[in-house]
């Protein structure tokens, strides 16, 4: 069977309205980031390291998100499994290898209220991928 775009589109449509909360959340904590310099200055976290993490933390979130959300229209239930944890993998080691980069070029200026702040964002952006997914397993469209 082909599968012509008017049977991707809505697919599409509606996996990018389900992503709004999360790109939103981006959008905002960068302006609240680069207007807040000052007030993170003051509170001795390094801005960039918090702005490049929500940068690499929104990006992998989205291309996880895509990845599991395709899988659930597959006609094989083992598809969304595989698809969670290769997400979770993917995240995983991405993350790793960012932080291991980062930690080796500061050696001792290493700035742990940034990381902590990027481990923040790594759950936040987590619970919303997952509630994304969770509103399309609900939806009747799916079921």
């Amino acid at each position: 069977m082909q599968t012509t775009t008017t049977d991707i589109e809505p697919i599409n449509r509606n996996m990018l309205k389900l992503a709004r909360p999360m790109i939103l959340f981006f959008i905002l904590l960068n302006a609240m980031l680069i207007t807040g310099k000052s007030f993170l200055v003051r509170k001795g976290i390094d801005q960039d390291v918090v702005i490049i993490g929500n940068l690499l933390l929104f990006t992998v979130t989205i291309v996880t998100y895509i990845i599991s959300y395709r899988s659930l229209f597959a006609k094989n239930p083992n598809v969304f499994i595989r698809a969670m944890y290769g997400g979770f993998v993917i995240k995983f080691f991405v993350i790793a290898i960012a932080a291991f980069i980062y930690i080796m070029s500061a050696k001792k200026e290493v700035n742990k209220t940034a990381l902590f702040i990027c481990m923040g964002l790594y759950l936040l952006y987590t619970v919303m991928e997952v509630t994304a997914l969770f509103r399309v397993l609900k939806s009747k469209k799916h079921g």
